[in-house]
């Protein structure tokens, strides 16, 4: 999408500028002519943060709030084009990959989407991609790969829950061991979790059975 595709801004009796002239100044006027407008016009909104989209010297917020706007809108496909732009345009950018990978599972599109995520982690060791990922792996059955993602979620500083979601995949991976080793490193960091590690066992063991 270039500034040739837009349709005419909407009349507001002031010039599209910004204090300092700056593209990026006009990108946050743009933005801040969005908000102002999504509440009476959804569709002017949209105009406004696609000048904005069009004229980002970098990936900005205005990319995440049009795939916002556009699925609340129930168009998840052109959700999934506005994040397919801002990856052409911002290959190295990890937040333009996990905005893509988010608008794929919009669509169900889950392969695309881990695809994504993985991309986003070659960019930057980022808590969020590896357990997107994970969850992606898991859901397909492929527990190695999974537990291998939520530990380096882990290791990106994702918490206790990218631990839990670790032992669970290791244990539906065959390596109780390991899974037993998470579960205790899980218990040392949630509040109580000494009095809940049991209780976690016996929720893996279940799950298994399942």
């Amino acid at each position: 999408m270039g500034l040739a595709d837009l349709p005419p801004a909407p009349r507001s009796g002031a010039p599209v500028a910004s204090p300092g002239g700056s593209r990026a100044g006009v990108v946050r006027f743009a933005a801040r002519r969005a908000e102002a407008a999504r509440p009476r016009s959804a569709r002017r909104a949209e105009v406004w943060l696609r000048l904005a989209c069009a004229l980002a010297p970098s990936f900005d917020p205005c990319f995440e709030q049009l795939v916002a706007l556009r699925r609340a809108r129930e168009d998840r496909w052109g959700a999934v084009a506005v994040a397919q732009e801002a990856t052409q345009r911002f290959p190295g950018d990890a937040d333009a990959w996990m905005l893509l990978g988010e608008a794929h599972l919009m669509v169900f599109r889950q392969l695309d989407a881990l695809s994504d995520f993985e991309q986003a982690m070659t960019i930057e060791e980022r808590a969020d991609a590896a357990l997107a990922a994970g969850e992606i792996y898991f859901r397909q059955g492929r527990h190695a790969e999974a537990s291998a993602r939520f530990a380096r979620a882990y290791a990106a500083g994702g918490g206790p829950e990218a631990l839990r979601r670790n032992a669970q995949a290791l244990h539906l991976a065959g390596d109780e061991a390991a899974a037993d080793e998470a579960l205790q490193l899980w218990a040392a960091q949630v509040p109580g979790g000494a009095g809940q590690l049991e209780q976690a066992r016996a929720d893996l063991r279940a799950e298994r059975r399942g």
